[in-house]
């Protein structure tokens, strides 16, 4: 009996173990079919899903009628039809007469040789000139005798500038090499100040040598340089 009882008990523990196993099994298995199901009536409700956009057209078919009654209020831009009209209003006077000449188709002339119309166009030609002719004559017997005009002016004799110097350079022909020696007082620090340039004078005869002190004159431009001319030797180098 023992024995028995010993078998009773270690079968329990069994089968309380094993009962939680097939619970776990099962609910799975419980959940599996309610999840078959839940696809299923999306499937059933497919249809009368697919019914309504059926029903449901003539809804849509009517925003569609209606979309044209709208269309008239956004399209205004035919109300500024009348601001093209009165473009030509706006037109210079010539634009409108060119306008006008355009549009006006004029009469239809019979057909004319070319040297028709080529005497045509010079007998044209000389009745404008001989009215040009008598339009100038008749303003210049309006006018009377021409006048004497505006007297020319009377430009005072400017005196050229006058510069002394001594000879640098005479190994050009013809040509000297000049320099200018100035000293002057500055207007500020009334200290005096030296300062010399170059100049290069046209020497017609050769006459003068380096170290002559010479006086120049300016004249035209004689060449790229020489905007001077040679007067006199005042003194001969030593």
């Amino acid at each position: 009996m023992a024995e028995e009882e010993k078998t009773t008990e270690e079968t329990q523990p069994e089968e309380s173990v094993e009962t939680p196993a097939p619970e776990a099994e099962e609910a799975p298995v419980e959940e599996a079919p309610v999840e078959e199901p839940a696809p299923e009536e999306p499937a059933a409700e497919e249809a009368p899903a697919e019914e309504a956009p059926a029903e449901e057209a003539p809804a849509e078919d009517a925003p569609a009628e209606d979309a044209p009654a709208e269309e008239p209020a956004a399209e205004k831009p035919p109300a500024a039809a009348p601001a093209v009209e009165e473009e030509p209003e706006k037109l210079s006077p010539k634009q409108l007469r060119k306008l006008k000449r355009s549009q006006d188709g004029g009469e239809a002339k019979p057909q004319r040789s070319v040297e028709e119309r080529t005497a045509e166009r010079l007998e044209r030609r000389a009745k404008a000139s001989a009215e040009r002719r008598r339009y100038r004559a008749s303003r210049r017997a309006k006018r009377g005798e021409p006048g004497t005009g505006t007297p020319p002016a009377e430009r005072p004799a400017v005196a050229r500038k006058e510069r002394q110097g001594i000879v640098v350079s005479s190994k050009a022909d013809k040509t000297i090499t000049v320099r200018i020696d100035v000293r002057r007082r500055h207007s500020v620090y009334e200290k005096v100040v030296r300062r010399s340039s170059t100049i290069h004078a046209h020497d017609e005869g050769n006459a003068a040598n380096e170290g002559d002190v010479v006086r120049v004159v300016e004249t035209r431009p004689l060449s790229r340089l020489k905007r001077w001319r040679l007067i006199e030797v005042v003194e001969k180098a030593k």
